[in-house]
């Protein structure tokens, strides 16, 4: 069991990424005797099977998008993730564009997180990345959040102990990044990672930016500001020394500049269930359970990917 003497050590999985990152990286000719796929099933399973076993996690939550495209966000910057919106019926709720393969593996993937005793977390109004962001900054244990979104940058905290596990170069090449990681590539500190983003913009997010602003210009702001709030205080101060184009760009984003740090940043403080409540620290899969994921491995060509989950499972717990 993890209390046994291993170092306690709590994983965060931003799920969706994941699953997503299964999805496309397992060939879709992986299916049911049916004709239904599986590679996300089994391509995330294989993930966890190795995360775990690889960074000896004791505790894991698997943290869902319950709202993909929060109203509140979508309220503050419209153009929010907006590429990513299924046509819809006008006034229906926003779909996010899916596979239809992945789509019909959503719930098998819960069932089997769920058989499997991994504790599957999310947050009405909310998407995984703030139920990684309450988690991380609650968390009395050493964190690894395991994502491929940038984003998830601005939680790395070495005095917490809190790094990311970062997947954009897919599993076989993650890359550990630590407060020094993030300072080498972008030139600012992870607490000013989320201003970073909101000056450059993203547009994997459908977020603008400040238009003639970069990624080299928003960290030599920063670098010389501290932070968005200073940078702002600097355009209103006409002995700040801020040049007269950078204030001119600045001051015709000011719309922009005023919501967007609540769109980019995490949310921290997340109504969620405690690590104990949520069931997160990982167990040998025995019982009932353990018979129903070997029942599955078979019924749904789950095979070896079930076989290594419970072998990492037995072996790290």
């Amino acid at each position: 069991m993890s209390g046994s003497g291993m170092p306690q050590r709590l994983m965060l999985l931003d799920a969706p990424s994941l699953y997503f990152r299964a999805f496309h990286g397992v060939p879709d000719t992986i299916r049911r005797r049916d004709g239904t796929p599986v590679n996300a099933v089994r391509g995330l399973l294989d993930m966890i099977a190795r995360l775990t076993s690889d960074y000896q996690a004791t505790h894991l939550v698997a943290c869902m998008d319950d709202d993909w495209r929060p109203k509140w966000r979508v309220d503050l910057i419209p153009a929010y993730k907006s590429h990513r919106v299924a046509k819809a019926v006008a006034g229906a709720p926003d779909v996010e564009i899916v596979p239809e393969g992945l789509t019909a593996q959503l719930p098998l993937i819960r069932h089997v997180l769920r058989l499997a005793g991994i504790a599957v977390v999310g947050a009405p109004e909310h998407e995984a990345d703030d139920v990684v962001g309450t988690y991380a900054s609650r968390s009395h244990l050493p964190v690894d959040v395991v994502t491929g979104d940038r984003d998830l940058f601005q939680l790395v905290d070495d005095a917490r102990e809190v790094r990311v596990l970062y997947t954009a170069r897919g599993m076989k090449n993650l890359e550990l990044i630590t407060e020094r990681v993030v300072v080498e590539r972008y030139r600012v500190l992870p607490v000013q990672y989320a201003d970073y983003a909101v000056l450059r913009g993203d547009t994997s997010d459908g977020l603008p930016g400040v238009a003639g602003i970069g990624e080299k210009s928003a960290a030599s702001l920063l670098l010389q500001y501290g932070t968005l709030e200073g940078l702002l205080a600097a355009t209103a101060d006409a002995a700040s020394g801020l040049s007269a184009p950078v204030r001119s760009k600045l001051a015709a984003a000011a719309g922009y500049l005023a919501v967007a740090p609540a769109v980019v940043q995490v949310v921290r403080d997340l109504d969620v269930p405690t690590l104990e409540e949520a069931g997160a620290q990982l167990r040998p899969i025995v019982g009932d359970a353990r018979a129903k994921l070997e029942g599955l491995a078979t019924e749904w060509n789950l095979g070896g990917s079930i076989t290594r989950l419970l072998k990492a499972f037995d072996r790290h717990c």
